[in-house]
């Protein structure tokens, strides 16, 4: 490591390395992997990490904050399409055209992992847990557009927000993070555009939720206080965490 370098945190030392590489790799195969990924200054809140178009050299792995990924139509409307957290990997879909098919924008400050794909390349016929980790990747981000669909064409607004709320809840958990207490780091109006839903229904149904003692709401601080009837009221096969 670099005198420079010495206050960035490696593969190894990351605490959500399980979450974005293969936890069976060997320590000489974690510094091999170590050794291709490059950490830039943090994005600043709004700023893009790619654009729809640019070329595909990478895929990023978020280390802290949030990412809310985007498309523009050609009325200029944004659509969002996801969010993603600390140990998520980014640009998997750009693999097949070698261009982002989609947008990506900090939604606070984030710190980044960019993984050039063609050392991606090399270390996968090297290392063969991490060519099946990839496919791991794609196969779960695959599972994810589905189970969006599901969630945009047959659930009410309040079956949408309880899935939304319980999906943030179990990921959360797998970062060994409070699932019960957590931030929203995305705007009303994000949630909005991503569920369908105009932001006077997110709201209300909000306060609705949180009337009926589901949860509790300050600002962007959601606290889960009662699992069992946002699961009914999600019609949710999530697992509790």
């Amino acid at each position: 490591m670099k005198k420079s370098d010495k206050f960035v945190v490696s593969c190894q030392q990351c605490g959500l390395n399980a979450l974005c590489i293969p936890y069976s790799l060997t320590h000489e195969e974690m510094d091999e992997v170590d050794g291709v990924v490059k950490r830039g200054k943090p994005l600043q809140r709004g700023e893009d990490l790619f654009t729809t178009g640019t070329t595909f050299n990478s895929f990023y792995a978020i280390r802290s904050g949030a990412i809310k990924s985007y498309n523009i139509d050609e009325n200029g409307e944004e659509h969002v399409i996801g969010f993603s957290l600390p140990g998520e990997i980014l640009g998997l879909d750009a693999i097949d055209t070698a261009k982002h098919v989609s947008s990506a924008k900090a939604l606070e400050t984030t710190s980044i992992c960019e993984i050039p794909y063609s050392q991606v390349e090399t270390l996968s016929s090297k290392i063969h847990n991490l060519q099946a980790h990839m496919y791991r990747l794609l196969s779960r981000e695959i599972r994810e557009d589905q189970e969006l669909q599901m969630l945009l064409g047959k659930k009410t607004a309040e079956e949408k927000i309880g899935t939304f709320l319980l999906n943030l809840s179990l990921r959360y958990e797998q970062r060994k993070l409070s699932s019960t207490l957590f931030r929203l780091p995305m705007a009303r109006t994000d949630i909005g555009n991503y569920l369908g839903l105009a932001v006077e229904t997110v709201s209300r149904v909000f306060t609705r939720l949180q009337c009926n003692g589901g949860i509790k709401v300050e600002g962007k601080e959601v606290e889960i206080l009662d699992r069992r009837y946002l699961c009914e009221i999600a019609h949710s096969a999530l697992p509790n965490p």
